[in-house]
C-alpha cells in the first residue's frame, strides 16, 4: 500500500531570512534555491515581494531559475501585496499565492483594529483576488494556535469555497503543544465541510522548544505540508528544523503514514551553505546536522557501534550527507572540471566572467592548500557572486605585522567608489588594527555585533570563514570572508558587510 505524500514547504529564504543578520542577497537566495530544489524540496517560499524592490527582484530571479519546486511569494491579504507577489512568481514554471491575516482574538483586536467579520471578508477578497492570477493559493490564519475554533472553521470554509488550495494553520508564537495542536488539526479536518478539498498545512516556531514536535504531532492528525527551514532558522527561537522533520518521518516510517521525496543526502551540505551565507553556526549538538551528531564518545557507546552500528544510531551519517564531501579538485585540474564541479554541487555559474575570475581564484587557493574540498568551493563562490555593481569597497592589497610586546599594524589600500586610497592603523590585535583601518576609508558609523571565525575544513591550511555582524541606524547586516589567512579572511567579511550596508536594501518584517 503507497502511502501519502508529505510536501516539504520551505521558508529558509523568507522567514529564516526574518532572523536579525541573515538578510541575503539575491545572489545568495539563488544559490540557496538551487541547493533546495537539488534536494527536492516541494515549495519554497522566495521571500515577501512587497516588502522592498530588493526582495521583489530577489523573488522574480528565484521564481525564473526553479523548475522542479514550487515557488511561492508570501504577501499580506491587500490587494496591492498580492499584485506584486503574482508579478514576482509570474516566470516560475510553479509558482504559488501564500497570503496571509491575522485570525487570533488579540492580533484581531491589538494588531489589526478589525472586527472578526471583516477580518473573514478581507481573507475571502484575498483569496479570490490571488485565484483570478494564479491556480496556486495558499491562505494562512496567522497566530492560529491561539484562534478560536469556531471562528477558524467560519474564515477557513470561507476561504475554501474561494478557492484557496492549501490551507496553513500555524503556531505563529510558538505557544502549543504536541496533543493540543494534533487536536486542532484534527477538529477543523472534521468540523469544516469542504476540508477534504485542501491540503492541510502547519507552520510551528520553536518558543518552547516544540517546533518540531508539534508539526509531527500535526501530520499524525493529517497535516500533509511542513513548512519549515533549514537548520531551524527563522524569527525569535526559529522554525521547525527541515533536516528533523525530513528524518524523523524516513526514520519512523513504522509510525508516520507518509514519506517526503526529500533527498536527504543533501542535507548536510545545504546545512553548511545556510550557515555560511546567514553567518548563524550550527552548534554542536544539533540533531542531524551538528558536528557531534554522529560521535561516540562514551566508551560504551564506543564498543557498542563498533560491534553492531544500530546499537547506538538510529540513522546512517552517510545518508544525510556526512563523509560524502571528498577530494575532488587540485592544482592541475582544469577549466572543464572546476566548472562541472560546480554544477554538481548545485551552483550554476552563466556568466564567463564570473566564471573566469573564480578558477582564477581556485588556481590561487590551490597553490596555497593542497586539498581543495567542497567546502572550498562553496566558501570560494561566496566570494564571487558579488557583481561588480554591489561593491562599493573592495580590498586591494594589504600587510599586518604583529609582535610580541609591540602594537599590532595594518596597513590597507582599499579601492572606495573607483578610488584607491590607503590606510594604516593599530589595535589591541592583528583583526582590531585591520577594521580601524577600514574604518578610517569608511567612515562607517556602524555598530560591530558579531564577529565569529570557522575553519571550512580541517587541517592547519585549511581555509578560515569569518562573519562579521554591523548594525546602523537599525539596519543590520552579515558579511562574509574566507582565506587561508584569516585577517584577510577578516578584512574581506568587513568589506563585505560594509557594501551591503552600503547598498541600502530596505527590508520589511511582514508582520509589520
Amino acid at each position: 500500500m503507497s502511502k501519502d505524500h508529505l510536501k516539504i514547504f520551505d521558508t529558509t529564504l523568507r522567514d529564516g531570512e526574518q532572523s536579525p543578520g541573515a538578510s541575503m542577497t539575491k545572489e545568495e537566495k539563488l544559490r540557496i534555491a538551487r541547493q533546495l530544489e537539488r534536494m527536492r524540496v516541494d515549495v519554497i517560499e522566495a521571500g515577501f515581494p512587497a516588502a522592498s524592490n530588493g526582495d521583489f527582484e530577489a523573488v522574480k530571479a528565484v521564481a525564473e531559475a526553479i523548475k522542479d519546486s514550487t515557488v511561492a511569494g508570501l504577501c499580506r491579504a491587500f490587494d496591492k501585496d498580492i499584485a506584486r507577489a503574482l508579478e514576482a512568481v509570474k516566470p516560475a514554471k510553479s509558482g504559488r499565492i501564500h497570503t496571509f491575516i491575522a485570525t487570533s482574538p488579540i492580533h484581531m483586536e491589538k494588531k489589526l483594529r478589525m472586527s472578526p467579520e471583516d477580518v473573514i471578508v478581507a481573507a475571502q477578497n484575498a483569496v479570490r483576488f490571488a485565484r483570478n492570477g494564479i491556480d496556486d493559493v495558499e491562505f494562512s490564519c496567522e497566530d492560529a494556535g491561539r484562534s478560536e475554533i469556531d471562528f477558524l472553521c467560519r474564515i477557513i470554509e470561507a476561504v475554501i469555497k474561494e478557492g484557496a488550495s492549501t490551507i496553513n494553520i500555524p503556531d505563529t508564537v510558538g505557544y502549543n503543544v504536541p496533543e493540543q495542536f494534533a487536536e486542532r488539526i484534527l477538529q477543523l479536518r472534521t468540523r469544516i465541510p469542504n476540508s477534504d478539498k485542501v491540503v492541510w498545512s502547519v507552520h510551528c516556531h520553536n518558543d518552547l522548544g516544540l517546533a518540531v514536535a508539534n508539526s509531527l504531532a500535526a501530520v499524525m492528525a493529517g497535516a500533509r505540508q511542513v513548512e519549515c527551514t533549514i537548520n531551524g532558522l527563522g524569527e525569535r527561537a526559529g522554525n521547525a528544523s527541515l533536516e528533523e522533520v525530513v528524518m524523523a518521518v524516513r526514520t519512523r516510517q513504522d509510525v508516520f503514514p507518509c514519506e517526503t521525496r526529500i533527498d536527504a543526502t543533501q542535507i548536510v551540505s545545504l546545512s553548511k551553505m545556510v550557515s555560511g551565507i546567514t553567518g548563524f553556526p550550527v552548534q554542536p549538538n544539533k540533531a542531524i546536522v551538528g558536528a557531534n551528531a554522529f560521535a561516540h564518545e562514551s566508551g560504551i557507546h564506543q564498543d557498542g557501534v563498533l560491534k553492531h552500528r544500530e546499537t547506538y544510531e538510529i540513522m546512517r551519517a552517510e545518508d544525510v550527507g556526512w563523509n560524502a564531501n571528498k577530494l575532488v579538485l587540485g592544482k592541475h585540474s582544469g577549466r572543464t572540471a572546476f566548472k562541472a564541479r560546480l554544477k554538481e554541487l548545485g551552483i550554476e555559474v552563466d556568466s564567463e566572467q564570473v566564471l573566469n575570475s573564480a578558477f582564477a581564484s581556485f588556481k590561487e587557493l590551490a597553490d596555497k592548500k593542497h586539498e581543495i574540498f567542497d567546502e572550498d568551493l562553496h566558501a570560494l563562490m561566496s566570494d564571487e557572486v558579488v557583481t561588480p555593481e554591489d561593491e562599493h569597497y573592495k580590498l586591494v592589497s594589504s600587510m599586518f605585522h604583529s609582535e610580541t610586546g609591540e602594537a599590532p599594524q595594518a596597513r590597507l589600500t582599499l579601492n572606495a567608489g573607483g578610488v584607491e586610497k590607503h590606510a594604516e592603523s593599530s589595535g589591541s590585535g592583528p583583526v582590531d588594527a585591520t577594521f580601524k583601518a577600514i574604518e578610517s576609508v569608511a567612515a562607517s558609523g556602524s555598530e560591530l555585533l558579531l564577529y565569529s571565525v570557522n575553519a571550512i575544513t580541517t587541517g592547519t591550511d585549511a581555509q578560515g570563514e569569518v562573519t562579521v555582524r554591523l548594525s546602523k541606524d537599525g539596519r543590520i547586516v552579515n558579511g562574509q570572508g574566507a582565506d587561508t589567512d584569516i585577517v584577510v579572511a577578516s578584512a574581506k567579511a568587513y568589506i563585505n558587510a560594509l557594501n551591503k550596508l552600503q547598498s541600502g536594501q530596505e527590508k520589511l518584517n511582514p508582520q509589520v
